[in-house]
């Protein structure tokens, strides 16, 4: 098992679909705990519009998304939300600085303002992608 295993899941609570963000496109297509619907909005509406290769993770494609565009849209609609980490410096007791990574969750309008530069500046690591289950119900395939 590669360590990428760890951050390849589908989890779901009461309100919410949870992806691991090493999957990619075509591994979750194919994954049985995916929803129809989910796997119908990635081929038709991400896949399609934004002409990804199949093999492109979540991670890179959240990554690099920009607001605009039909593909951020259909996101906003989805209610998308970032997990993401990323290098903060806290300091201890004594004032020794020492770099943490620190977990944080946005909505994607709000992870999408970050530029790729400031992305990479604070380490930003992807780790999971959040879709609404209310607002997946309510997409018009």
């Amino acid at each position: 098992m590669t360590i990428y295993e760890d951050y390849k899941y589908v989890m779901q609570d009461a309100g919410n679909i949870y992806l691991g963000a090493k999957y990619t496109y075509e591994e979750l297509i194919e994954n049985e705990d995916v929803t129809f619907k989910l796997k119908a909005v990635m081929q038709k509406y991400i896949l399609a519009e934004a002409k990804l290769d199949p093999a492109t993770t979540l991670e890179s494609h959240f990554y690099f998304l920009e607001p605009g565009g039909f593909v951020f849209e259909v996101c906003k609609q989805l209610k998308i939300k970032v997990k993401y980490a990323e290098v903060v410096v806290k300091k201890n007791l004594f004032g020794k600085k020492k770099e943490v990574y620190e977990t944080k969750t946005l909505k994607i309008e709000k992870f999408a303002e970050l530029t790729a530069a400031q992305k990479e500046k604070t380490g930003v690591i992807v780790q999971e992608i959040g879709i609404s289950k209310l607002a997946l119900m309510a997409f018009n395939l």
